[in-house]
């Protein structure tokens, strides 16, 4: 970081100290301090099986013996609760507990969708294979997620020991929508990407949107949040770099423990009414040369040295002081370091026993290890090289074990640290390792209760089910006004040339990619041509490349150049308008975009990081400030990106905007 970036973020920074950096995680289901009040009666359903009573307490019969059982008895430590429901189940229960599927629905096998769940299909998961954790990714109003999420829990309470679901989720909360990295916003509150919050740096305002966010997905069903993103965006290239909280090690180790506290609900541990966080993706993630990604077979290989890896696992130290509920390893194949003075086997994190021990043994965590989706599948020729559009079953990720068996994927997964592996429903292979020995059963068991904890921590096993009514209300207009307003704060002012911002009431303005009825409500007057316009307002995106159009996820992904320049159509929409008239410019940084060429066109330049038209035009009328701050550094051109390490954040050569950079925003603001 240079000296003006550091002066910049220096009272924020500052919170930082030796003694919080230190790794601190804390147990799930632990003990209550001595003293603490006795369990009260939690809220028992009635439309969710068959109900006990003792005294008058209240229990569910979770498996329908007409007798209380330890499991059942919420008055219990969580710790014996689990112990007595493992010695329950059966090894092909405990093999479905250990998958994570998808829910899908009738028009998409990845439920991707604005139609319900398939039934039929989550039925069959549920009894047939004891699948007990899921993601959804359905898009539908709180109301209606509320009810689709209560009609699966209530075929969960059907099972023979009647266990709950875990439902998790992509962010939701955000703008960029991508298939397996984030899900669409409808019926949440909107708020910036995670680079928005790098950008205004203020840990209690992440803190607080955890906490709206979590109140919103309890509200609907949803227990699990697949984040917050703790890699460090050290390639500009990287497309992944926008659910991050940007290149500084520091900003991002303090909010991502901020991010984990406001989900979790406790400072400290998971919460009853928390939603579990999932931090990703251990370690190293994004290091990838040309910032290629690790879901595809050209991004597998991650490099790095020891100093570079130690700076990428620091974000995650504020997630574990946090008492963060699970962490999730990366993709790629980390080369280059070395674990207790030995090189990285040559595979995946999520085999790899060394980094997987590192965080049980080093870091001390002792949560849930939830593998990224599809790496136990097989990658065809029609994986590593498709020659035409990848489908989704022909998605998978076992960089560095391709030639193994499926058997031998899963025993080598579990073995190094795994508990639970994303994206599949194949409990048989779990089975025949088990009983083939390749496996322990102790491995098993362990990576069980360790699934089992959190739905006893977050009161499943009490109450699976939400009030649909209640659903409908969760999105406040205080958090959708709150969102508004952390969207538009978050924007950072790179020019505002002769002061042309704000512009006043009245203002004749030319739009391109903004609605006219926004800016005609803020005051401005809109115009059909350029040349009737005193101002253009005009929308641009960090230029990118479609490098790779036949992988499911390279087609989806911005991956390339990232230079306005002759040729690119929002570099020629601008300059054609800059001839007529002046342009105030609004770019999506969901990458760290090349302006050089762009910028002499402009007479004014916000960059955003999500932002709604009405967000965006709160501060170009003045209604709100741009307080943002860039979380990374903006290259001068794109020979400097290429000679830059892909694991070192913020070290191209000359920066034309370095990290930190905000105009018109005092340096004492940051942080607060």
């Amino acid at each position: 970081m240079n000296r003006a970036a550091a002066l910049m973020f220096a009272p924020l920074l500052a919170q930082l100290s030796t003694a919080s950096l230190a790794a601190s995680p804390h147990p799930l289901g632990a003990a209550a301090p001595v003293g603490q009040a006795a369990p009260q009666q939690p809220v028992i359903p009635a439309d969710a099986g068959p109900v006990l009573t003792v005294g008058k307490q209240r229990f569910r019969d979770l498996n329908r013996n007409w007798r209380l059982d330890p499991y059942e008895d919420w008055r219990l430590p969580v710790a014996r609760r689990v112990a007595d429901l493992v010695g329950r189940m059966t090894l092909a229960e405990k093999a479905g507990a250990m998958m994570h599927g998808s829910l899908v629905t009738p028009d998409s096998a990845v439920g991707a969708s604005s139609q319900g769940y398939d039934r039929g299909a989550a039925q069959q998961a549920i009894a047939g294979q004891h699948i007990t954790s899921f993601i959804t990714r359905l898009a539908v109003s709180p109301e209606r997620m509320a009810q689709e999420n209560n009609a699966i829990q209530v075929l969960a309470a059907q099972t023979r020991l009647g266990i709950p679901l875990t439902i998790s989720t992509d962010p939701r909360h955000h703008f960029q929508v991508t298939v397996g990295a984030s899900a669409a916003t409808q019926g949440y509150s909107q708020w910036p990407e995670t680079l928005g919050f790098a950008a205004l740096g203020d840990a209690a305002l992440m803190r607080h949107f955890g906490d709206v966010a979590r109140r919103e997905y309890r509200a609907t069903g949803i227990h699990m949040a697949l984040s917050p993103q703790a890699d460090l965006f050290t390639d500009p290239r990287w497309p992944r770099g926008t659910g991050t909280f940007g290149a500084n090690a520091d900003l991002a180790r303090t909010m991502v423990e901020a991010y984990v506290i406001g989900f979790q609900g406790n400072a400290h541990m998971l919460a009853r009414d928390g939603v579990a966080t999932v931090v990703k993706h251990w370690v190293g993630y994004g290091a990838n040369p040309q910032g290629f990604d690790g879901h595809n077979y050209y991004g597998r290989m991650a490099v790095h040295d020891d100093a570079t890896l130690k700076t990428h696992i620091r974000p995650f130290l504020g997630a574990f002081a946090a008492g963060v509920a699970g962490v999730m390893p990366t993709y790629d194949i980390i080369s280059g370091p070395h674990v207790a003075g030995k090189p990285l086997e040559p595979v995946a994190a999520g085999y790899n026993a060394q980094l997987l021990g590192l965080l049980r043994k080093d870091y001390g965590f002792k949560g849930l290890i939830l593998s990224d989706w599809g790496i136990t599948r097989d990658c065809s020729q029609a994986c590593r090289a498709p020659s035409q559009p990848q489908t989704p079953n022909e998605i998978a990720m076992p960089w560095g074990v391709e030639d193994l068996t499926p058997a031998q994927r899963y025993a080598k997964a579990t073995r190094a640290g795994i508990d639970q592996f994303g994206g599949v429903t194949e409990p048989e292979w779990i089975i025949r390792d088990v009983q083939a020995g390749t496996i322990p059963i102790a491995r098993v068991n362990d990576a069980v209760a360790r699934i089992m904890t959190l739905k006893f921590v977050m009161g499943l096993f009490e109450n699976p089910l939400v009030d649909p009514a209640a659903a409908r209300d969760a999105v406040t207009p205080t958090a959708l006004a709150e969102g508004r307003k952390a969207q538009a704060q978050a924007q950072v002012m790179l020019r505002n040339e002769d002061a042309i911002l704000p512009l006043a009431a009245g203002t004749r303005v030319y739009l391109e990619g903004i609605d006219a009825a926004q800016a005609r409500a803020h005051g401005l007057v809109v115009v059909e041509r350029p040349q009737d316009a005193q101002v253009a307002l005009m929308r641009a995106t960090t230029p990118f490349e479609r490098l790779h159009p036949n992988n499911f996820f390279g087609s989806r992904q911005n991956e390339g150049r990232l230079d306005f320049r002759p040729g690119n159509a929002d570099y020629d929409a601008v300059a054609q308008v800059a001839a007529t008239v002046p342009v105030v410019l609004a770019v999506f940084l969901d990458r760290p975009a090349i302006l050089t060429e762009i910028l002499p066109k402009t007479r004014a330049v916000l960059g955003n990081f999500g932002v709604s038209d009405e967000g965006l035009l709160d501060v170009v009328t003045g209604k709100e400030t741009a307080r943002g701050r860039l979380p990374f550094e903006l290259p001068r051109t794109m020979a400097a990106v290429e000679r830059q390490n892909p694991a070192v954040g913020d070290d191209s050569l000359d920066p034309l905007f370095p990290f930190g950079f905000g105009l018109g925003v005092a340096p004492a603001a940051a942080g607060q």
